[in-house]
């Protein structure tokens, strides 16, 4: 048990995806999980649907969670929700890291959260989620960047959400936290609503390669974002008005309408990544074979 570790090496390493070997102590995170979900459970009467949708990925391939942002306790819940058998390395905003002498940071890290710096093409973090995927780990992103409603920052779609899932090659699945924006509005006392997760059905983004290549990213994650907000208000997809939502930013709707994007499930694509990667294995083991019987011949 690791009680002292400098939290940036933390970012480097594994949690809970297909290599091990160099993972985060999980003594923390468990703590944070019975403690804090404890509270929550008390506190807010908390429910996971649709859970089924994250689970399937579970050591089948890594995937992007996307939620809308209401509240700071977005983030507690999308990480909440995935215990125990699965952690979501959440990308948190950079300064937030340094907040309390670098304690939240530490307690941060230890669960897995790494930083991004805000309004900028922070590479080092795009790498760091990437690998992540790559390993089979989950990562929980919030596309819009800031609190819709809480600051005096607009809210905006940010495409490097749908950049991460192509570069790693997984899906993007969005949820939402339905009640979290009742929990403290400014001017008002402290309210403890019921808080309802919902996960939604995941989505790729090369079904979006019928658009011009220049929008593909914004479109795939405009769409995603759509189906977050979709389970948000618990209404069709097609009655949510992203121009209200999004008022700086294409409206992808009538795209979308003449264009259906494929339907698919969290079951299908993991058996999909669970058979490439059969077939990956099978094609190395054949390869090896054939060197070890071409050695062979050589030798004689």
């Amino acid at each position: 048990m690791s009680l002292f570790l400098k939290y940036s090496d933390m970012w480097d390493m594994d949690l809970g995806g297909r290599d091990r070997s160099h993972e985060i102590p999980h003594w923390f995170g468990n703590l944070a999980w019975i403690v804090i979900g404890g509270l929550c459970k008390l506190l807010f009467r908390y429910r996971v649907d649709n859970r089924d949708r994250l689970r399937a990925f579970k050591g089948a391939e890594g995937a992007i969670v996307i939620c809308n942002h209401t509240s700071f306790f977005d983030v507690v819940f999308m990480y909440l929700a995935a215990r125990p058998s699965q952690w979501v390395r959440l990308m948190g905003r950079d300064s937030l890291f340094d907040n309390a002498g670098g304690l939240l940071g530490q307690a941060l890290s230890r669960a897995g959260a790494f930083p991004v710096k805000r309004d900028t093409a922070d590479m080092t973090s795009i790498k760091r989620a990437v690998r992540m995927l790559k390993n089979d780990e989950l990562v929980g992103i919030l596309p819009e960047g800031t609190r819709r409603g809480k600051s005096n920052r607009t809210p905006e779609i940010h495409a490097g959400v749908a950049m991460v899932a192509k570069m790693a090659h997984v899906p993007i699945l969005p949820m939402t936290v339905r009640g979290v924006e009742k929990i403290k509005n400014k001017g008002e006392r402290v309210h403890f609503p019921k808080v309802t997760v919902d996960y939604g059905d995941p989505i790729l983004v090369t079904d979006f390669n019928f658009l011009p290549k220049e929008e593909r990213l914004e479109g795939c994650t405009w769409y995603a974002l759509r189906e977050c907000f979709a389970l948000f208000y618990q209404k069709p997809v097609e009655e949510v008005d992203m121009v209200a939502l999004f008022p700086d930013a294409k409206d992808y709707a009538a795209v979308f309408a003449e264009h259906p994007i494929p339907h698919h499930t969290s079951e299908e694509l993991a058996e999909a990544a669970r058979a490439k990667a059969a077939a990956k294995v099978e094609k190395a083991a054949k390869s090896a074979t054939e060197a070890r019987e071409d050695g062979k011949e050589g030798g004689k």
